[in-house]
């Protein structure tokens, strides 16, 4: 079976196993939530995905997306820590993959990871695959170590570091994600001058907004003011010492639609559930941030994963994320910037009392306020043709 539409899916081969322990992570020790609903009636998930499994999810990926039009589909790898399985796992996803794509078909992939467990082995199959990496890296060490220690309690940046110059030395794409905390968020000169000086190509921010506890979020988040500000700075710099070297998500979404682009990210876009996640039981989720019984849709051992994906509880997902939207985002200047961003962050009263309005309202609305009149002026630099060497 094929589907009518696009979709990404976030597959947890390892599910919530990790060798790290962050202070902000939502994900590992959810063991409940990860779960599923395995058809084996409730028996303890799997510690990984089987083989059999593998072949079984990436056949039905392959046919879901497969027609005469759309010959590409991407497979992203995700956890928990998926490089916990070990190399040779992913070598046999690299085998299966070129086994069951028709050849007219283009197969690409990549691999969300802590580093820890990268060295020459896996950088040299990242390289030969040409899969892409999304490596996080909160800044130099005594940010990035504040919160991204292992079980034992151990520092991790150098380690990490070492990782990423492996990577960069092979020529692998590798996209750096940063959490912005509130010791982050206060040093943009720092962290931004951290991922400029050690060459980063692809960069993305990201706000750490977590679960509400009696209706605040909990310590480690930044002030959304403090949020707003960081992304300002970073603009700054990025404009001023890396435009047309360093892509930095947060800035590319922002120029989409002054450009007129739809927004690349499902954070920023007017609906959402094109971004499923599937735990290593075969259970599929409406979205990573929504692993819980309300939002799963069924496993793809009993049901394949293209009628998943059409389910109407998981298009009545996506589009609940517009039409819950309060009067206070709709008649917002800076819609068509955020759409009122991720639904999980919308945990804030709207001043008029009609709905809630997202965390980061704040800090999106100093930050597209701040960035418009030079986006607007790079949009224009962009289609008149001009080198964008040129654009000052």
């Amino acid at each position: 079976m094929r589907s009518n539409r696009d979709f990404l899916v976030m597959a947890k081969p390892a599910g919530p196993r990790c060798d790290l322990r962050c202070g902000y992570c939502y994900y590992v020790g959810n063991e409940t939530a990860a779960a599923g609903a395995a058809p084996a009636g409730g028996a303890r998930p799997p510690g990984r995905m089987s083989e059999e499994f593998l072949e079984l999810y990436i056949a039905q990926r392959l046919e879901a997306a497969g027609d005469a039009v759309r010959v590409a589909v991407h497979f992203e790898w995700h956890g928990g820590e998926p490089t916990l399985l070990g190399l040779d796992y992913f070598k046999r996803i690299a085998r299966m993959e070129r086994r069951l794509a028709p050849e007219s078909m283009t197969v690409t992939n990549g691999i969300q990871t802590n580093g820890l467990g990268l060295d020459a082995a896996w950088a040299d199959f990242l390289a030969a695959e040409r899969w892409s990496v999304g490596l996080s890296l909160d800044g130099p060490a005594d940010i990035h170590d504040a919160y991204r220690r292992t079980a034992e309690g151990r520092p991790t940046h150098a380690r990490v570091m070492r990782s990423y110059e492996t990577l960069a030395r092979r020529g692998v794409l590798v996209n750096l994600l940063c959490v912005l905390t509130k010791e982050s968020a206060r040093k943009p000169d720092e962290v931004y001058g951290f991922f400029h000086g050690i060459g980063a190509r692809y960069l993305q921010f990201l706000p750490l907004v977590t679960p509400a506890r009696e209706g605040r979020p909990q310590p480690e988040a930044a002030p959304a003011e403090s949020i707003g500000d960081f992304l300002c700075r970073a603009f700054d710099l990025w404009i001023a010492s890396d435009l047309g070297r360093l892509v930095v998500q947060n800035f590319d979404e922002a120029l989409r639609p002054i450009y007129g682009l739809p927004h690349a990210l499902c954070v920023q876009r007017e609906t959402c559930g094109e971004a499923l996640a599937l735990e290593r039981d075969g259970s599929l989720y409406t979205c990573d941030h929504f692993v819980d019984p309300q939002h799963l849709l069924g496993n793809i051992r009993e049901r394949s994963l293209a009628s998943l994906a059409a389910d109407p509880k998981l298009l009545a997902f996506g589009e609940a994320k517009r039409a819950t939207l309060p009067r206070a985002c709709r008649e917002c200047e800076f819609l068509s910037f955020c759409n009122g961003g991720c639904p999980k962050d919308r945990i804030i009263g709207a001043p008029d009392g009609d709905g809630f309005i997202n965390y980061l309202c704040p800090a999106y609305k100093r930050f597209f306020a701040h960035a418009r009149p030079g986006l607007e002026g790079l949009a224009a630099h962009l289609k008149s043709g001009r080198p964008i060497s040129e654009f000052c």
